[in-house]
């Protein structure tokens, strides 16, 4: 199985950039088109944990739209064969010295490369 393939890591990259673009600006149909819309989809958040894609819609419907930039570091993104990715980052926001920890689990698809689990986490 070939481990970071240039370009499915090209693909998988501009995914997760694209995801993070929409995650800033609140574009929250992007943030829907970019998790796959299954009920075996899950996002362990911050203060959440959510079962399927309807229950992630509901939570990005209704979340605040103030405070969201940030400044990632140390992003691995690593692809596994042509269908399978894995996207880590840690993140900082403006006026807090927690560091903020995210992995996403992607899967290519037939409507393209989709989230299909995540989880984000705060260190103290």
């Amino acid at each position: 199985m070939p481990i970071n393939d240039p370009a499915v890591l090209a693909e998988v990259t501009a995914a997760f950039e694209r995801y993070e673009i929409a995650l800033v600006t609140n574009d929250v149909a992007v943030l829907d088109e970019l998790f796959w819309n299954s009920p075996h989809t899950l996002r362990y958040g911050a203060t959440e944990n959510l079962y399927g894609y309807a229950q992630i819609q509901a939570f990005r419907a209704a979340r605040p739209a103030a405070g969201l930039a940030r400044t990632l570091g140390r992003t691995v993104i690593t692809t596994y064969g042509r269908d399978f990715a894995t996207a880590n980052t840690e993140f900082h926001r403006s006026g807090s010295d927690r560091v903020g920890r995210q992995s996403q689990t992607w899967l290519r698809t037939p409507e393209g490369w989709r989230v299909v689990a995540a989880h984000v986490s705060l260190l103290a």
